[in-house]
């Protein structure tokens, strides 16, 4: 099983348009959900609470992070030929920024230059900063 080293995972990492950001509450629940995020360097990426519909504001990730900032994202290739299947994994710390914190402006910019939806309608909520500590993945080709 070919292990990715961790440039090859930084960069399946940052060319996905998807990742899923693992976090963990204050009782020790893990807590899963999909986010878009955009890379800042090598070592450093960004997502934000946006617009879209939320069944609350106060979102777990967001508490789970503020008690213990070690998270985990994930991307990965599904394909019915197993052949083409890998996955990459951040760990690092997560920090979340306020929106009208100076420090959040440049981060929300990467993200609007990644996606057109932001184009269109700004990331206006707490924006997630995350160090990268460790680049992993596997490929099975």
């Amino acid at each position: 099983m070919p292990t990715l080293n961790p440039d090859q995972a930084r960069a399946r990492f940052h060319a996905a348009r998807i990742a899923r950001l693992a976090t963990v509450g204050e009782d020790g629940t893990p807590h899963l959900v999909p986010l878009v995020f955009a890379p800042i360097g090598d070592h450093h990426l960004v997502s934000a609470v946006d617009h879209k519909p939320k069944r609350t504001a106060s979102l777990r990730r967001l508490s789970n992070i503020a008690h213990n900032p070690r998270v985990a994202l994930l991307v990965d290739r599904y394909s019915e030929d197993w052949t083409h299947l890998w996955w990459s994994r951040a760990d690092g710390t997560a920090r979340v920024l306020d929106p009208g914190d100076t420090e959040s402006v440049r981060p929300v910019d990467v993200l609007v230059e990644r996606y057109e939806q932001y184009r269109e309608r700004r990331p206006e909520g707490p924006v997630l900063l995350i160090e990268v500590k460790r680049w992993s993945g596997w490929s099975a080709a």
